[in-house]
């Protein structure tokens, strides 16, 4: 799937209209099954929910990679980032196979210096992920994560210049849509200045083996030299064969990066916390 861009519209208002705002760990998210509804309608260009729907799946290869849903592991990240203090301050970071946007949305709220947003499909990144982004933005207006309504404030209704009417924190933010090699290219060859990440964060992105290969190659093109990646997964996925040992001897196979399970959830399925880094890292 070709890599897209997805600007920011000017009016912030449009992104929110008809969205219905639920709140999870202090964040503004989209009620999904809301959108669901809406695409089914006819809204959604990609045919993903039909087809997810139809098929009785979360999870069609090379369709639709689940960006409709929040899985587990990403409030284990969550957790995991407050637990060990990980800092975001001045960080450029990416959340990579983003769906909701929780996990850059917190280092956004960490003060990172950018943050942006990769899914595979386009109606992720403009229904759930930009609203979401929007949302929290607006809510805290230049201090994110602020407050608990359950509702968001609307912007303002008057029209000055964009880069007044944006809150500060959204100009950060930059959106991707595409498979994980074309989102790498479209950044790398891009005119617009970019810089390597110092954090790459992802949630359950290797339930399925036939995606390490791309995985690990775009964490080697887009990692900076001393940054550090924090995947969450679970230690096997039913039905696709993937999990974290299975993608821990691909790392060592590979002999790129090193890794280590910095945490271990053992509640019902087991799930893992990886710190992945370059092997000549500091």
């Amino acid at each position: 799937k070709a890599a897209k861009e997805h600007n920011i519209p000017e009016d912030l208002s449009k992104i929110l209209e008809n969205k219905d705002m639920e709140t999870v760990s202090d964040l503004c998210y989209v009620n999904m099954s809301v959108v669901e509804m809406m695409c089914l309608d006819g809204a959604d260009g990609e045919g993903i929910v039909s087809k997810s729907v139809s098929s009785h799946s979360d999870l069609i290869p090379g369709v639709y990679e689940g960006g409709l849903k929040i899985w587990e592991c990403t409030f284990d990240l969550m957790d995991y980032f407050a637990e060990a203090e990980i800092q975001f301050t001045n960080k450029t970071v990416l959340d990579l196979g983003c769906g909701a946007g929780l996990l850059g949305i917190t280092a956004l709220r960490g003060k990172a210096e950018k943050v942006h947003f990769q899914d595979y499909n386009s109606i992720v990144i403009d229904e759930i992920t930009l609203p979401n982004v929007v949302a929290n933005c607006i809510k805290a207006g230049n201090r994110m994560g602020s407050g608990d309504n359950k509702k968001t404030s609307k912007p303002p209704s008057k029209k000055p210049r964009k880069a007044e009417r944006l809150p500060d924190v959204l100009t950060k933010c930059r959106f991707f849509s595409g498979e994980w090699s074309e989102v790498s290219q479209l950044l790398l060859s891009s005119n617009k200045p970019f810089s390597k990440y110092d954090v790459i964060l992802t949630s359950e992105t290797i339930y399925n083996p036939d995606y390490y290969s791309a995985l690990h190659d775009t964490l080697a093109q887009l990692l900076g030299k001393n940054g550090r990646v924090y995947l969450a997964s679970k230690s096997h996925y039913f039905g696709v064969g993937g999990g974290i040992y299975l993608f821990e001897e691909f790392i060592e196979e590979r002999n790129v990066f090193r890794s280590s399970i910095v945490k271990t959830i053992d509640k019902g399925l087991q799930r893992c916390i990886m710190e992945i880094a370059f092997k000549d890292s500091s």
